[in-house]
């Protein structure tokens, strides 16, 4: 089985901490070369100094605040006047929590923007290469919420379920190219954000991290939390030529705690 992405280069986004790091770590460790994009210069150089080089790459990095369009625009065309990107990972930090009920028009527009528009921004700056090459690998990193909403995630929900929709309609388009577009949905996984979201859930109930972290868990047929190298095993497959005839689909990595077939 063929998972060498050697002599293919990626931008993987958010990529800094968590799933985004270990996901360019992985993708690495199999020969990629890493144009990581984030909003944090410091951390980005950090990160960088992280990756592995196999194959003596020369990973580097643009700094783009993902809640300016312009930023992320300018950071993508300046990859890609330079390089040819194969591999294309959409992956921004979720929306806070909250009911949909108590939500703000303004929050819906920001994670619009934040997260489809950003991603339709990138993909028609990499599409021309991929298209040119043969071969492209577009994935994106959302939450098992698509397949079942997640209770006090109403803004986020519903954006990850509108970059599901936008994302199979455009594996239909693309698929002809040797292109594909897939959706990673990852369960319950330490992150920065699963520690945010516990801590505010055990301040509302007045109880410790630790009992929330435990009804959580209960809750997971594996009992633990996902790990982000976890997640970002499957990223790395579906970047790979092993997954060549893999589009379109939204494979959730979450322990088998999602209650849908």
């Amino acid at each position: 089985m063929n998972v060498s992405v050697r002599g293919k280069n990626a931008i993987i986004c958010g990529s800094t901490q968590g799933i985004g790091l270990a996901v360019a770590s992985a993708l690495a460790e199999l020969g990629a070369t890493c144009f990581l994009l984030s909003r944090d210069g410091e951390r980005l150089r950090r990160a960088i100094d992280q990756l592995p080089v196999p194959f003596a790459q020369k990973h580097s990095f643009q700094i783009a605040d993902f809640t300016s369009i312009a930023q992320v625009k300018q950071a993508v065309e300046t990859i890609v006047n330079n390089n040819c990107i194969h591999i294309l990972i959409n992956n921004t930090g979720g929306p806070a929590a909250g009911t949909v009920t108590a939500a703000k028009t303004e929050e819906f527009e920001n994670a619009f923007r934040q997260h489809l528009i950003n991603n339709q921004v990138l993909t028609q700056a990499v599409l021309p290469g991929m298209k040119q090459e043969g071969y492209g690998r577009i994935i994106n990193i959302l939450s098992t919420s698509v397949r079942i909403p997640i209770d006090n995630l109403g803004v986020s929900n519903t954006i990850r379920a509108a970059v599901a929709s936008w994302a199979k309609t455009l594996s239909n388009e693309v698929g002809k190219y040797n292109i594909t577009v897939n959706n990673v949905l990852p369960g319950s996984t330490r992150t920065g954000r699963l520690e945010s979201i516990i801590s505010e859930i055990a301040q509302k109930r007045k109880v410790g991290i630790e009992v929330i972290e435990k009804e959580m868990e209960e809750k997971i047929p594996m009992k633990r939390f996902g790990r982000p190298e976890e997640i970002a095993n499957m990223v790395a497959f579906l970047a790979s030529p092993a997954a060549s005839y893999i589009n379109g689909a939204s494979i959730p990595v979450d322990g088998g705690r999602t209650g849908s077939i």
